[in-house]
Formats: structure tokens, C-alpha cells, sequence
């Protein structure tokens, strides 16, 4: 008897845990939608609470030393204390609410690369918590994120990868501690000004901030540096903008003001 109750303080013969997404697909502000299914072992228990957590890998510069670390960014109960019987089954439906500022893991039909993005069930009995299994989860852009990301493709930017760096951006409103960076290989007729296109992308339910980064060659006498440009673009009128020529201008003014681009 003594070893069976440390057996089941042990975890073993307890309760498991499984999440099933109705759709892994998602946009920032949306929604995942699916049930969470919690077996019971071969004895009762009293589950505490079942919680679901939206996770990134997150990269961290910390002096000289930089790293990757798996951040928790946004967190729901699903149910809170209930009595689970040994061999019970008990269906917990949700909906998740998905933050606006959630970086980006699809790009049409392509994941980003250097993206992760998932759901992990949380499930306590006996102030011990099983983290259950991470359910990978697709996020893709909102239309206006869409219409700029299509406008820099049209220009011949070619997708390089994807991350997300803890932080925040001077001057920029963030909900989230983290901003995802989208960087873009330049095209043909800027390649001889810049190495690199980043994008940024931080978003509330009205607008959001486009935060541009870019990485200026050097010269024979100057040192490359960076540039960077801010605007801010309505959700409801992003579809009337030419963003390829939009882009396109700015690009080409600032390059012309470091005398980079004839």
C-alpha cells in the first residue's frame, strides 16, 4: 500500500492528457478552437486546473552570450478543479484567443524558416504539472500584413528567414516582450546598396506598426550601418494602398540620402 501511494504520487498510472485542435490554422487576433481530452489512470484524482499556453522560441542577447530560449507568451485556463475517476474520460472544449502581436509562421503556404509556434496543454493534480504534448500551430498574416509582404516579394526581395528577439522597440507600443524580425534577401536593384531587408510587424485590433530595418553596405571611405522606418497602416484601408510603390519610394529615398543609390 505504501509503495502504491508513492507510486501514484509519482505520477504513475495517473491521469493523460491530449489536445485536439479543431484547425491549427490561425491569424493574429484570431482564435484555435478544439477540446482538450484528460483520461483518467487507474485511481482518482483531483486535477487543480488544465491550462493551455501559446509558445515561440525566442532568442536572447545577454552581454557577449546569445541563446535560444522557449517562451510561454500568452496563457487561458481551460477549466479550473474537478474530480477525475480512474478510468474516466472528460472533454473540455476551448477557444484561445490569439494575441495580435503573434509572430508570423506561414508566408502562402510556406512555413517561415527559423519559426515554431505551439500549444501546450498544462494539467496539475497534487500541485505536480504535467506539461502534456506541444500541438504545432500555423500562424498567418493578417491582410494587410499579407498586402506589404506580397509588395516587397513584387520587388524582387527574396525570404531568408524568420525570428523572434526578445525586447522591445524604441518608440513602439508592444504587449508582448519579444518582436519577430522578417528578414528578406535584397533584390537586384537595391543589392548593390544593402545586405539585408528586416520587417516588423506589431499589431492591435485598429492598426498596425511597420518597423523597417535596413542593413546599408559599406563604401570605400563610409562603414555600412542601419536605417530604419516606421509607419503605421489602418487594417481597413490597407487594401486601397499600392504598396509596391509605396515601398519601392521609400527605399529608393533613403538609400539616395546616404548617396547610396543613384
Amino acid at each position: 500500500m505504501v509503495f502504491k501511494r508513492l507510486m501514484q504520487a509519482m505520477g504513475v498510472g495517473g491521469p493523460s492528457v491530449e489536445t485536439v485542435l479543431a484547425n491549427p490554422n490561425c491569424r493574429p487576433g484570431g482564435q484555435l478552437e478544439g477540446t482538450v481530452q484528460v483520461a483518467g489512470g487507474d485511481h482518482a484524482v483531483d486535477v487543480t486546473y488544465v491550462a493551455l499556453g501559446l509558445v515561440t522560441r525566442v532568442e536572447v542577447e545577454s552581454g557577449d552570450d546569445d541563446y535560444q530560449t522557449t517562451q510561454e507568451f500568452h496563457r487561458q485556463h481551460a477549466t479550473g478543479a474537478f474530480r477525475l475517476e480512474a478510468g474516466q474520460r472528460y472533454d473540455i472544449p476551448f477557444r484561445f484567443d490569439v494575441p495580435w502581436e503573434t509572430p508570423l509562421t506561414e508566408l502562402y503556404g510556406q512555413h517561415l524558416h527559423g519559426m515554431t509556434m505551439g500549444l501546450r496543454t498544462e494539467l496539475e493534480v497534487a500541485k505536480a504539472v504535467d506539461k502534456g504534448d506541444l500541438d504545432a500551430v500555423a500562424v498567418h498574416p493578417l491582410p494587410a500584413q499579407e498586402r506589404i509582404l506580397d509588395a516587397f516579394l513584387r520587388l524582387g526581395f527574396r525570404f531568408a528567414r524568420a525570428d523572434v528577439e526578445r525586447g522591445h522597440i524604441y518608440g513602439v507600443h508592444q504587449s508582448l516582450p519579444f518582436y519577430q524580425e522578417i528578414e528578406f534577401a535584397p533584390a537586384p536593384q537595391y543589392a548593390g546598396a544593402i545586405n539585408q531587408l528586416e520587417v516588423t510587424f506589431v499589431a492591435d485590433p485598429q492598426q498596425m506598426q511597420v518597423v523597417l530595418e535596413l542593413d546599408k553596405r559599406g563604401g570605400l571611405l563610409t562603414e555600412g550601418r542601419d536605417t530604419f522606418g516606421r509607419f503605421t497602416v489602418q487594417h481597413a484601408t490597407a487594401e486601397g494602398t499600392d504598396w509596391t510603390a509605396q515601398l519601392d519610394a521609400w527605399l529608393r529615398q533613403s538609400l539616395q540620402r546616404r548617396g547610396l543609390f543613384g
